[in-house]
């Protein structure tokens, strides 16, 4: 290992691994990175789910820019710019309606903390204090910190810290390769799966629960689409019981499904919406949470002086990453990105099921411009089998992106169909020879 990579503790990666050949990116524009070999690599997941509208875009570059040189830095607390109001506003109006106030976090971590904490406070400010009780589900993903990793159902991110928060239950997952392997979309059968939220209501009692938080798509775990009707009924059981319904959108948001939020495309509006990835296309961290109008006002009581909600980020609203925000969002609106995925998902849908009896393929699943093919693993080696995919693709010059026996794909929503043909026709190579 060369002694300048020694002291980098790199996030989620086989350290020892990686550092024996490294892969290193120095440079992107578009759809391609390039590595530190001039290598040009196709990005087949827009980073890492976050830059939607391709790399290095002209208007987010300069915005950035121009921010930096004008003012660096400005207090979140007790002060503000402009910019942050500007890009609230511009938020708000693209989110399905009702979630009109927008709460500024770094990112979907840190937006996952804070609609958790918004949820358990403003029943407290209602009267119902008693509320505490947090609802994740089995293979959700939530982000890092303690309370994502309380809800999130991933073991592997839980099973090394210990007893995480307390007061946390967990709704089964709906991943049914029995009834719904090789869905094209949403998957026809398992609607009733929500119904076992009702179960954990019956345990611990309606008047205990603050929130069920979920993915609209369960991303991390591996591309895991909702069932026709799901969604719907979970919003039918929270409303039932007075619980709220958190959706967690950082990787769904912002064009992702085909509409501006897989809220949007789901028929179906959360009472916390949590934010961040393609809200700035990764060129600056930053993540939101997006609350209903009558949330917000709950907390509006008391005197005027007096903080309302005590919680916040040094960088909330950061200036460089408000201006990245809003040239984002009019790079998005230019370029009609937001919907964009919705006339290429037949295609990339299409292409992506062709791999369909290839050696070890047991499902392929997508939405939009997110899919998943999942893969039988290798005995005693979980994950390898994806892992020598990847590598392989990477090699060919295609960046994908495993997780378990899964690859993921969610490329940049300005691909094109012979991109698309790309990144599948090198897919179906590296299975054939990992096979």
């Amino acid at each position: 290992m060369k002694p300048e990579l020694d002291a980098f503790w790199m996030p989620f990666t086989a350290s020892r691994h990686f550092k024996k050949a490294p892969r290193m990116l120095v440079k992107a524009s578009g759809m391609y990175y390039w590595d530190d070999q001039g290598r040009q690599i196709l990005d087949g997941v827009a980073g890492l789910w976050c830059v939607n509208a391709g790399h290095n875009r002209p208007k987010v570059v300069q915005a950035i820019q121009a921010q930096a040189a004008e003012m660096d830095f400005a207090p979140p607390f007790q002060m503000a710019h402009p910019k942050a109001f500007e890009l609230a506003d511009k938020v708000s109006k693209l989110a399905p309606a009702g979630l009109n106030k927008v709460f500024f976090t770094n990112s979907g971590s840190e937006s996952v903390e804070t609609a958790l904490k918004m949820a358990i406070a403003y029943h407290r400010a209602r009267g119902e204090g008693q509320r505490t009780r947090l609802i994740g589900r089995e293979r959700g993903y939530h982000g890092v910190n303690f309370g994502g990793i309380s809800v999130g159902g991933i073991s592997g991110n839980r099973k090394m810290f210990g007893s995480l928060l307390t007061g946390v239950d967990h709704i089964r997952h709906t991943h049914d390769l029995a009834r719904n392997a090789f869905s094209v979309g949403q998957p026809v059968h398992g609607a009733e799966m929500a119904d076992d939220l009702e179960r954990v209501i019956a345990l611990h009692d309606a008047s205990t629960i603050a929130a069920v938080i979920v993915e609209p798509i369960a991303g991390s775990t591996g591309v895991l689409i909702p069932p026709k009707g799901y969604l719907n009924r979970l919003r039918e059981i929270c409303d039932k019981h007075g619980i709220l319904l958190i959706f967690d959108e950082v990787i769904t948001g912002f064009g992702r499904t085909g509409a501006p939020f897989a809220a949007n495309t789901f028929g179906v509006t959360p009472d916390l919406m949590t934010l961040a990835k393609g809200l700035t296309g990764g060129s600056v961290p930053m993540g939101a949470v997006l609350a209903k109008q009558a949330i917000h006002d709950v907390f509006m009581t008391g005197p005027e002086y007096l903080i309302e909600f005590a919680h916040g980020y040094t960088y909330s609203a950061h200036p460089l990453a408000c201006a990245a925000g809003l040239a984002t969002l009019e790079t998005y609106a230019d370029e009609g990105l937001l919907t964009r995925a919705s006339q290429l998902q037949g295609y990339f849908g299409e292409a992506l099921h062709s791999l369909k009896g290839l050696p070890n393929v047991i499902d392929i699943r997508n939405l939009g411009l997110v899919g998943g093919v999942e893969l039988t693993p290798r005995p005693g080696e979980p994950s390898k089998r994806a892992l020598d995919i990847f590598l392989d693709c990477y090699a060919q010059g295609v960046m994908l992106r495993y997780t378990g026996d899964i690859i993921a794909l969610s490329p940049p929503l300005i691909i094109e169909r012979e991109q698309i043909d790309r990144i599948v026709d090198t897919l179906r190579g590296a299975i054939q020879r990992a096979a």
